[in-house]
């Protein structure tokens, strides 16, 4: 039975926002020749998912155990995932350029959007109702759909929408959502990216 995979677990997430972290699971995202999938398997899909507070650990041994019977099924569903993550990715890049989403990507989202409803349901709260995301006997698609409703949450706010930012080191390309007072948050991380550039700055200053 495969277990938790603590390697994935070293994988930063700083987007702020589902959507965008899991667009980020590609290192170097903006460059052809030096990108690094991190899903590279279904078990690493779930992994993240248990990182990033998608799924409980039963949830994800579950998963796991049962896609060991269905391994097809799990492949399918990985790469379903990549489909989908990459159309966040480039609607939200093209967005940052104030470019229309190609039509395409738009379309996988869309789809990935009904196939999502279908595993919602309405759920009554103390003064209001709510959509909860069910269980549906442990699918392994399941964590899916809470990345979709993240993506549709900015996509349709438009005070987040504007605030999504693409990293500016180059080729790092991650996105992440600007919560900073005057919007100046240039870099994924100030450890990362900004360090990096202020060693360049500082290399070219001093040459």
């Amino acid at each position: 039975m495969s277990e938790i995979n603590k390697d994935v677990h070293k994988h930063d997430l700083l987007g702020g926002r589902l959507c965008l972290d899991f667009a980020n699971t590609v290192s170097w995202h903006d460059s052809s020749e030096e990108s690094q999938e991190l899903l590279t398997s279904y078990e690493k899909l779930v992994n993240w998912s248990l990182h990033a507070n998608i799924l409980k650990k039963q949830q994800s041994l579950a998963l796991l155990k049962k896609a060991e019977d269905l391994p097809s099924r799990a492949n399918e569903v990985l790469q379903q995932a990549i489909e989908l993550r990459e159309s966040i990715y480039q609607i939200f890049s093209r967005v940052i350029n104030n470019e229309t989403p190609a039509p395409k990507d738009l379309s996988i989202l869309n789809k990935a959007l009904g196939n999502a409803y279908g595993m919602m349901r309405v759920v009554p709260g103390e003064n209001k109702f709510s959509l909860e995301f069910s269980n549906c006997e442990e699918a392994l698609d399941e964590m899916l759909p809470p990345i979709i409703q993240s993506a549709i949450d900015i996509l349709i706010s438009e005070k987040e929408l504007s605030r999504v930012k693409k990293c500016e080191g180059v080729p790092c390309g991650w996105l992440f959502l600007d919560t900073s007072r005057n919007r100046s948050r240039r870099w994924c991380s100030m450890a990362d990216c900004g360090n990096r550039a202020k060693a360049k700055r500082f290399y070219h200053n001093k040459k």
